[in-house]
């Protein structure tokens, strides 16, 4: 029984996630591209939407990428350039994750006070709005508590969590490394993937779209109007 919540956890439910993400998303370009959008809700409140934004926009693009580092970057591959785990350490969780988290916490708890205390930024957020937040909130939170976590217990993820997330995108998925990660990661994990797989379906979409027209459009010539007098 233990092991077919373990297989569900790590493996069915990863690949029911990531297959929404990606399946989610084609439908949502394709045939209801004009949904997407970024309201804004600036009208309504302006100095808490700066701040907030920016900060978590900051912090959960550093986040990311550590993320990519972290998972699709063998150990193997930093040693072989002579990258100690302590000078890993140093640089993935002290100098960058926790700086990214925290930034991107502060700026997701501005974000969500905002929504939840200014009427009029909530009356026109939709439930989706509200669901959103409060799980980047409480994901954001257990991430940043995994990474401060991580100086004071001695656990390696990139034998263990690294491995089976590589596993997944080969498709011979090791649900048996998640056996010994501690929980608060497997809930950061659980939350992570719910995230993705909720994606296509909220306002996060708009995080995909680039205004590559403009790259490409033909200058816009502006001419003075000259009065006849």
């Amino acid at each position: 029984m233990h092991n077919n919540w373990s297989i569900f956890l790590w493996i069915v439910y990863p690949y029911v996630m990531l297959a929404s993400f990606f399946i989610g998303t084609f439908i949502r370009f394709k045939y209801f591209h004009s949904s997407i959008t970024a309201k804004s809700s600036e009208i309504f409140e302006k100095k808490k939407l700066i701040i907030g934004s920016i900060t978590f926009h900051v912090g959960i693009i550093l986040a990311f990428f550590g993320h990519c580092l972290g998972m699709l970057v063998p150990k193997s591959w930093t040693a072989f350039f002579g990258i100690t785990d302590h000078m890993y350490h140093l640089f993935g969780s002290l100098l960058m994750g926790i700086p990214a988290g925290l930034l991107a916490f502060i700026g997701i708890a501005i974000l969500t006070y905002r929504r939840m205390t200014v009427a009029r930024v909530f009356r026109t957020s939709s439930r989706s709005d509200i669901i959103v937040d409060w799980a980047l909130l409480i994901t954001i939170a257990l991430g940043l508590s995994c990474t401060i976590s991580g100086a004071f217990i001695d656990f390696d993820y990139r034998v263990t969590i690294s491995p089976w997330v590589r596993s997944l995108f080969t498709l011979h998925p090791q649900w048996q490394l998640m056996a010994t990660v501690p929980l608060i990661y497997k809930i950061h994990i659980l939350c992570g993937f719910a995230i993705f797989g909720y994606f296509p379906y909220t306002r996060l979409v708009h995080a995909l779209t680039l205004p590559w027209q403009y790259m490409f459009r033909r200058y816009i010539v502006y001419r003075r109007r000259v009065s006849a007098y």
